[in-house]
């Protein structure tokens, strides 16, 4: 390979570059979407041998839209499944996708149903004792929300003694106690609750998962209200290392062609137009 691949998939899960891109969804312009891409263009990497892999059977869950969902028809679709359509297609090989329950995948996977797991599954230590991943071709980092009049800063200065809104015993509220100690924390039991009481002002901005908070800003319930501020944040001690494809333990063959199509499909846009058919309101 061009660059030794420890030290080059090290440097990939640690890169977190953005293209900015002006985005029209419904005939509204948006402004501009952050899509992130989880490589180092610096870096290039020697196509991995192939001759050995003839086809791919991916695992996905049906029940996780946009990421994966199943269709009136039955036909599964969604950011995953487009993406592991594309991987097949830069991989030239045959290709299926099968949906399991979701708490069935591992099972699934060890008893060999499928090659590769692609779930949202998100990297951290206990994901990483079960299967090896690729490098992240998404993450889940957090972000503030306040409504769209409210004027503030998302820094622990500028929050300090604001009311914020968090989901309470969550890796967001532990967060805001040790980076955000100045913050006035409110906690919730679920997002009906904070999402409530942001619209009626009860706090100054919630923090959240931010693609979470992005589906809700783009939906009816939201009312244009509220926007984004500071962020992304995304300390992988809470929030994970990001989103990656899983195998079984050892596949180190299949790893390194998935990696490879990832980066191609980085490389060549595909990633960006599949990023922007599903996340018309960039949650980076």
């Amino acid at each position: 390979m061009a660059i030794g691949v420890a030290l080059f998939f090290a440097r990939l899960a640690s890169f977190l570059l953005v293209l900015v891109v002006p985005c029209m969804v419904t005939g509204q312009p948006l402004g501009s979407v952050v899509v992130p891409n989880f490589f180092d263009p610096q870096h290039r990497v020697d196509k991995p041998d192939l001759t050995e892999l003839h086809s791919l059977r991916f695992l996905t869950e049906d029940d996780y839209p946009p990421f994966h969902f199943a269709l009136p028809d039955g036909s599964l679709a969604g950011f995953d499944v487009d993406l592991a359509r594309a991987i097949c297609e830069e991989l030239k090989i045959a290709c299926t996708i099968q949906a399991r329950r979701f708490d069935l995948l591992a099972d699934a996977l060890n008893a060999n149903d499928g090659d590769a797991l692609i779930a949202s599954l998100r990297i951290d230590a206990q994901s990483r004792a079960k299967f090896d991943f690729t490098a992240p071709y998404y993450a889940t980092p957090a972000r503030f929300v306040s409504l769209a009049a409210t004027k503030l800063e998302a820094t622990p200065e500028g929050l300090a003694g604001k009311r914020v809104g968090v989901i309470g015993k969550t890796a967001h509220e532990a967060y805001l106690q040790i980076f955000f100690p100045k913050t006035v924390r409110k906690a919730y039991g679920n997002r009906a609750a904070l999402y409530a009481a942001l619209k009626r002002g009860e706090i100054d901005a919630f923090f959240d998962d931010a693609i979470i908070s992005s589906f809700w800003l783009a939906g009816t319930d939201a009312q244009k209200c509220c926007v984004f501020r500071g962020g992304p944040f995304t300390e992988s001690r809470f929030f994970g290392e990001g989103v990656g494809i899983a195998v079984k333990k050892g596949n180190r063959s299949l790893r390194l062609a998935l990696d490879y199509a990832l980066l191609r499909l980085a490389e060549r846009g595909v990633y960006t137009d599949l990023y922007l058919k599903y996340f018309p309101i960039g949650f980076y």
